[in-house]
């Protein structure tokens, strides 16, 4: 078991830009099946991922559903954002589960496939997350916090069939999301899609 993480440039085939699903596609709210992180289709899918993510604005993270595909395949990079602590890099995974976590604190969060709104949304500041890694099929483990953490677990939700409007807290916990893309302050917390895991 490992937490370094290849250079993908390298080991993923060219990705293609995907559409990406919007709210309320019904397979959003599908729990994926496994996929087999070795097999060609399923190592596509993670590159059209990165692809995907890496060409759309503020995004810092994207799962299989939010493309269209029923299944556990998500990518994260957080690289950059003035929330991260800790940075993995560019994060691709299957099948994988928070295995450990802390205490849970709230955060803003919005989605790409919801995109007028963002919410309070309480997560574990601190985790560990299992799951295999596409073309090798290897295990990988790593913890990680703050930002990065956020991210991981709501991209690991999209797998299982979950929006942040699921964890959304209490009745004044959503937000639309204009107030904050109008926020004069570029580093205050909501102020844009680039404020919020994707």
């Amino acid at each position: 078991m490992t937490d370094a993480f290849p250079d993908w440039s390298t080991l993923l085939p060219a990705g293609r830009i995907r559409d990406v699903v919007r709210a309320p596609a019904g397979v959003l709210s599908e729990s994926g099946p496994q996929l087999d992180p070795t097999d060609p289709r399923t190592v596509q899918l993670c590159a059209d991922l990165v692809a995907t993510m890496r060409v759309s604005p503020g995004c810092v993270g994207l799962a299989a559903p939010q493309i269209g595909v029923a299944g556990q395949a998500f990518c994260v990079d957080v690289s950059g954002h003035p929330k991260t602590r800790t940075d993995h890099g560019l994060i691709v995974l299957v099948n994988a589960e928070v295995t450990a976590s802390s205490r849970n604190s709230k955060g803003r969060e919005g989605c790409m496939s919801v995109p007028d709104l963002t919410g309070d949304v309480k997560r574990a500041d601190r985790i560990t997350v299992a799951g295999r890694l596409p073309v090798s099929g290897d295990p990988v483990e790593l913890s990680t916090d703050a930002y990065e953490a956020r991210a991981l677990q709501h991209e690991i939700d999209h797998c299982a069939g979950y929006l942040f409007l699921d964890r959304v807290i209490g009745a004044h916990g959503l937000h639309h999301r204009k107030v904050y893309l109008d926020a004069p302050d570029p580093d205050s917390p909501g102020a844009g899609a680039s404020r919020h895991p994707e």
